[in-house]
C-alpha cells in the first residue's frame, strides 16, 4: 500500500506542475491572441467580400421583384376598375336600348293592333249594313208575301164560306187592314 501512496502522490505531484487548460496557460497567450485577430479578419474579409454582396444582391432582387408585383397589382386593380366601369356603361345602355326597343315594338303593335281594329270596325261596319240592308230587304218582301198570302187567306175564307169574293174587294180590304 505504501507504494500505492507514493504512486497516487507522484500523480498528483505531475498534475500540479504540469500546466492546465492551453487557454489558460499565460505563456501562449500572444500566440492565441494573434490567431485570433487573423481569424476575425479572415471571417470578416469572407463576409464582406463574399456573403454580404450576395446576401445584399439577393435582398434588392426581393425589394425589386415586390416593387413590381406591387406596381402590376395597382395597375391590374386600375384596369379592373376601369373594365368595371366599362361594363357598368355598356349594362347601362344596354338597359336603355332594351327599353327604347320595347317602346318601339308597343307602338309598332299598338300601330297595328289599331289598323286592324279600325279594319275590323269597317268590316263590321259593311256587313252589319250589308245586314240591315238584307233584313230591311226581307222584310220588304215579308210585307209583300205578307199581304199576298193575307189576300189569298182571306179569298179562300170567303170562298170556303161559301161566298164569291172580287179579286179588287179583297185585296182593297187586305191594303185597308194592312195600313191601319
Amino acid at each position: 500500500m505504501a507504494t500505492a501512496t507514493t504512486e497516487a502522490a507522484g500523480h498528483a505531484a505531475e498534475a500540479a506542475s504540469a500546466p492546465g487548460m492551453p487557454q489558460l496557460d499565460f505563456s501562449t497567450w500572444g500566440n492565441q491572441i494573434f490567431w485570433l485577430i487573423v481569424t476575425l479578419v479572415v471571417i470578416y474579409l469572407i463576409l464582406s467580400r463574399v456573403a454580404l454582396p450576395r446576401i445584399s444582391a439577393v435582398l434588392a432582387e426581393r425589394a425589386g421583384t415586390i416593387t413590381n408585383d406591387i406596381a402590376a397589382a395597382e395597375d391590374l386593380k386600375r384596369k379592373a376598375s376601369e373594365a368595371e366601369a366599362a361594363y357598368d356603361k355598356a349594362l347601362a345602355d344596354a338597359r336603355v336600348e332594351a327599353n327604347r326597343i320595347v317602346a318601339e315594338t308597343r307602338a309598332e303593335i299598338q300601330a297595328d293592333l289599331d289598323k286592324a281594329t279600325a279594319k275590323a270596325d269597317a268590316e263590321i261596319a259593311a256587313k252589319a249594313a250589308e245586314g240591315e240592308k238584307a233584313i230591311a230587304e226581307i222584310r220588304a218582301n215579308a210585307l209583300e208575301n205578307i199581304e199576298v198570302v193575307a189576300k189569298d187567306a182571306a179569298a179562300a175564307v170567303v170562298s170556303s164560306l161559301g161566298f164569291t169574293a172580287d179579286a179588287k174587294a179583297v185585296e182593297k180590304a187586305v191594303s185597308t187592314r194592312m195600313k191601319g
